[in-house]
């Protein structure tokens, strides 16, 4: 499972970078998407690099931000209850645990929105004109995406 953070704007882009944004569902900067590893979503990914930090999550990252950050619609808290109700799943951590799996997905709740709407990270981004690798904040972070989601909660 990716984590798939917009930490640029789109002004002045190519038409096709915007439109991959838009089927990712990163409209604005801050958006943070979960995605699975498959072939589809990772050339889409490496569309946008330029523009995103992604890297795999680890479940209790995923935990985290899913109970500060995870709403419903008409903007409700996702909580423990919500998650014993509509899945098998007894709490948020598990329903984590399954999402990094693969053993379930976000289409399984209907209600649950998919975009997470992060703080700008604490400390800052350190520049978003240069990679992960060359010191800045855009492109593949591996494992380190759960630090910079961390600082983001």
């Amino acid at each position: 499972m990716y984590a798939v953070v917009q930490v640029r704007g789109v002004v002045k882009t190519n038409r096709e970078i915007r439109d991959t944004l838009k089927m990712l569902r990163l409209h604005h900067v801050n958006h943070c998407v979960l995605v699975p590893e498959t072939p589809a979503y990772q050339g889409m990914i490496r569309k946008v690099k330029d523009f995103v930090a992604y890297g795999e999550v680890d479940e209790g990252t995923l935990a985290t931000l899913l109970r500060t950050r995870g709403r419903l619609t008409g903007n409700e808290r996702l909580t423990d209850d919500y998650i014993r109700e509509h899945t098998p799943y007894a709490d948020i951590d598990e329903f984590a645990a399954a999402l990094c799996n693969g053993e379930t997905s976000f289409g399984d709740l209907v209600e649950i929105k998919p975009v997470l709407r992060l703080h700008p990270p604490r400390k800052g981004f350190k520049t978003v004109k240069r990679t992960f690798q060359e010191g800045g904040a855009l492109g593949y972070y591996g494992p380190r995406i759960n630090d910079l989601l961390y600082r983001m909660r």
